[in-house]
């Protein structure tokens, strides 16, 4: 969230050309900065306080320590994402650089809790998602940690600022290098996949190391889990009932799954991105059909989700060692699922450009059924609202490929309206 709020109030002002109007008055160069990350901080404010008071039963100390962590993650971020900002020249790469730190982060943190069984291993200390946790709410809290917190969010603020009064509006200390005008680019497929090509590579490493981490993490499973009832409730909901290892697979599997949603969803609304700014409009004008230029643009979106599920069966198969066939199968039949939602997004655009940012609506929904349903128990009808509720819980579970074939058809009859 933080991420996103201040590239868009920084970065795509300046692209669209709102900053330059904006500046002309009397505004100074900083002010557009200050905006942006007042509006993170009142953000996650507001988010502390929120979690705060939903925890407070639980303990007062421990409740305002994990609502003052999660606000200070989110700080943290957001000052990373102001230097990113200045140093970048398209809030697209803005929005894909800061995206793998936050990737980078949550692995490192993962690594770190895969590799200590008891403390925190350097990994996690380097991550700052793992001072969230070594900040020990609810377990004789770590006050000092919150210094952490603020003195991230103060150095990097201060470069941000620093850049920010040593550039001019809409340049970047990392300047755009100039494509070539034809040969590879002779089509519009190929188009689509040079303005994507970024974003499938930072999801594509981002997929594999995850898969290798959770594979790491498998053998495992029943030490981590160990007597807590709660916790191998959960993953046999979550992952079906099939073995704690199986179950933990099926449900680490399945979650990835719901994240590769969110990946569709950004590269199907890629075209609209195109439409609004008026960067199709040149294409259209000449011989590339319309249908021509979209389905360049949904060949990588669809095939991309096959690719990234497909790496990330391949991490889960290099840290698990073992059981290459049924992990690979487990990750691609969350495919069927991903693409219902990628195809709900084809539909919507289909239908008008201002309802195609519905679609982050259907994949938030998707991604909270999935993750936080099982968690606390939600009724099946429930489940049922998402297409990943459907799916078989490979690897263990019993492989039914009627509702893998229905949800596959009924993402080609989305796409096909749309």
């Amino acid at each position: 969230m933080s991420l996103l709020v201040v590239i868009r109030h920084t970065r795509d002002e300046e692209e669209s050309g709102r900053q330059e109007l904006i500046a002309s008055g009397m505004v100074g160069r900083r002010a557009p900065l200050t905006a942006a990350l007042l509006a993170a901080a009142v953000a996650n404010g507001g988010l502390a306080l929120l979690v705060t008071l939903g925890l407070a039963g639980q303990g007062a100390a421990g409740a305002l320590a994990f609502g003052l962590g999660i606000a200070g993650v989110g700080m943290v971020f957001a000052t990373m994402a102001a230097v990113v900002a200045q140093l970048t020249e398209s809030a697209r790469l803005a929005r894909g650089l800061t995206a793998g730190v936050l990737g980078a982060a949550f692995a490192l943190r993962a690594a770190g809790d895969a590799s200590e069984n008891e403390g925190s291993s350097f990994f996690t200390w380097v991550s700052p998602l793992g001072w969230l946790e070594n900040e020990r709410s609810f377990a004789d809290e770590r006050w000092w940690v919150l210094l952490l917190f603020v003195a991230a969010t103060a150095i990097q603020g201060a470069v941000a600022y620093a850049l920010a009064g040593r550039r001019d509006v809409g340049m970047s200390f990392l300047p755009t290098r100039p494509g070539p005008a034809a040969g590879r680019l002779g089509t519009a497929g190929a188009l689509a996949w040079r303005l994507q090509r970024g974003n499938v590579l930072g999801w594509s490493i981002g997929f594999f190391l995850t898969g290798v981490v959770y594979g790491g993490l498998t053998e495992g499973t029943a030490d981590f889990v160990g007597d807590n009832e709660g916790a191998r409730e959960i993953f046999e909901r979550m992952g079906g009932q099939s073995g704690l290892t199986n179950a933990f697979l099926a449900a680490t599997i399945g979650m990835l799954g719901l994240i590769a949603a969110l990946y569709i969803v950004g590269s199907v609304l890629r075209p609209h991105g195109e439409e609004t700014s008026g960067r199709a409009e040149p294409l259209l004008a000449g011989a590339v059909g319309r249908l021509r230029w979209a389905a360049g643009h949904l060949s990588v979106a669809f095939g991309g989700t096959v690719w990234i599920m497909f790496l990330a069966g391949l991490g889960f198969v290099l840290g698990y060692g073992k059981e290459a066939g049924p992990i690979l199968g487990a990750c691609l039949v969350q495919v069927a699922g991903v693409w219902v939602v990628g195809g709900a997004a084809v539909l919507l655009h289909g239908l008008t450009p201002r309802a195609a940012p519905a679609a982050w609506g259907i994949a938030g929904a998707v991604l909270l059924i999935g993750w936080i349903g099982p968690v606390l128990d939600a009724p099946q009808f429930v489940l049922d609202l998402s297409p990943f509720g459907h799916l078989p819980k490979l690897p263990g579970g019993e492989t039914h490929w009627t509702p893998v074939l229905t949800l596959t058809a009924l993402a080609a009859a989305l796409v096909a309206g749309g």
